[in-house]
């Protein structure tokens, strides 16, 4: 049975938001499972393909704080429309690229648009559920991107061995997103509450009284456009007196390039480095962020029930392990794949554990800026990690790069142990705070 506290539209939010981190996790990684095929498409290299990936992330990581500063003031319906709507043209645009700077454009579109997510989700999911479940609501929301995730290469690996080109998987996944952007937005508007989907607008956002004609009303648009660009300075400025955000956004990029290192060059190196077959490499990418999908149900309720702390260093520990193992290149190649599949179990629990120490630590009003300050962290470190790794594995070869990735998850382990050592009393002392309807 659900429980009262997070049933009706608290579930109905959790519905929506999950499906739309889904949507934009699917759209995260179009390119990974067709790297070989494009390669011999465009007759590029893995690193110019990289230099794509990173492109959509660099788009990305410049949008997540204005897009925070709207979802924070503005309507959050608007925001998660332009998230689908802008992430589906992407797409879209990269099935019917003619060329390579075509498929970039592509990305950088689909940056624009998915940039949004992370920036209006957790503002949702924080303000219409209760904190006593807060967690498991954010490790739902994180186990549909895991299965977004997991769809991508999925589904392009059916069409593919169904004798369609990778345009037409490409197409199929940005009809479904069409489809179920529109479904959302319209239930996001109608169905919940005006609380929840349009926080209070900032000071300026109404013309002054006896103001009237057209005068007054460029008079007025021009007022407010300086307010809400005063007010976005203001925002932004107040994340330096927050250091344990910046702390957090740190831990994030280190964590995230190790993530996207793993992400955007498992399948390639299975089958370059492990002698595995296509078809089986893009099966072990699916599997891996099926076991990511199962895993941060977990990782959610040990961040709820135990504590965020010990779910994060355990995480980045197994992490730095098992990708360390995979590169040494002393595993036969089935348990090569299974190592693959593993990452993704033992890397998810992290996500919500430190999602919940953000949460705690902030108010109502900030909720969006301060989980866009930890997104721009996340995004930067899927910008560095395609181009970097895939300039390393051309020149070094693939067991260094995936050295360096386990050295990652290494610093990543120690920043953790230093985070929680020099801000715990910070996380323990809010604990509480970031209630429902707090202003």
């Amino acid at each position: 049975m659900v429980p009262e506290e997070v049933s009706g539209e608290s579930g109905l939010v959790v519905a929506l938001v999950s499906g739309s981190h889904f949507i934009n996790h699917m759209y995260l990684v179009i390119l990974p499972p067709i790297l070989t095929v494009l390669t011999g498409s465009f007759a590029v290299g893995l690193g110019a393909l990289g230099v794509a990936m990173g492109v959509q992330s660099l788009v990305n990581t410049a949008c997540l704080l204005p897009y925070g500063y709207l979802s924070d003031t503005r309507s959050r319906t608007l925001v998660l429309a332009a998230c689908l709507g802008l992430g589906t043209l992407g797409v879209a645009i990269v099935a019917a690229a003619p060329s390579f700077a075509w498929l970039v454009v592509g990305q950088a579109v689909v940056g624009l648009g998915v940039a949004a997510h992370h920036p209006v989700h957790f503002p949702l999911l924080s303000d219409a559920t209760p904190e006593s479940y807060r967690g498991r609501a954010f490790s739902v929301h994180g186990f549909a991107g895991s299965l977004g995730f997991a769809a991508a290469p999925a589904v392009i690996t059916g069409v593919l061995a169904a004798g369609y080109s990778w345009r037409v998987a490409l197409g199929l996944l940005a009809g479904v997103g069409a489809v179920y952007g529109l479904l959302a937005t319209l239930a996001l508007h109608f169905l919940v509450d005006g609380s929840v989907t349009r926080p209070a607008l900032v000071e300026g956002d109404t013309p002054a009284a006896g103001a009237s004609g057209a005068g007054a009303a460029d008079a007025g648009a021009a007022d407010r456009a300086r307010a809400a660009l005063s007010s976005f300075r203001e925002r932004v400025g107040e994340l330096t007196d927050s250091p344990a955000i910046v702390a957090l956004a740190a831990l994030a990029l280190v964590s995230s390039t190790a993530a996207w290192g793993v992400t955007s060059y498992a399948a390639v190196f299975l089958e370059n480095g492990y002698g595995v077959s296509q078809s089986v490499a893009n099966l072990a990418l699916t599997g891996m962020f099926v076991a990511s999908a199962v895993m941060i149900l977990v990782g959610g309720t040990l961040a709820d029930v135990v504590a965020p702390g010990p779910v994060m260093v355990a995480s980045y520990a197994l992490v730095a392990l098992v990708v360390g193992v995979l590169a040494s290149g002393i595993l036969p190649a089935l348990a090569a794949v299974g190592a693959v599949v593993l990452i993704g179990g033992v890397r998810s629990p992290s996500a919500p554990a430190r999602s919940t120490l953000a949460d705690r630590i902030s108010g109502r009003a900030d909720l969006g800026q301060n989980f866009a300050a930890i997104t721009v962290g996340i995004m930067l470190g899927s910008a560095v990690a395609p181009t970097v790794f895939g300039v390393v594995i051309e020149r070094a070869g693939y067991r260094t790069a995936f050295l360096l990735i386990a050295a990652i998850a290494l610093l990543a382990l120690g920043l953790t142990v230093w985070v929680l050592r020099r801000y715990g009393a910070t996380f323990a002392g809010s604990e509480g705070m970031a209630t429902p309807g707090d202003d």
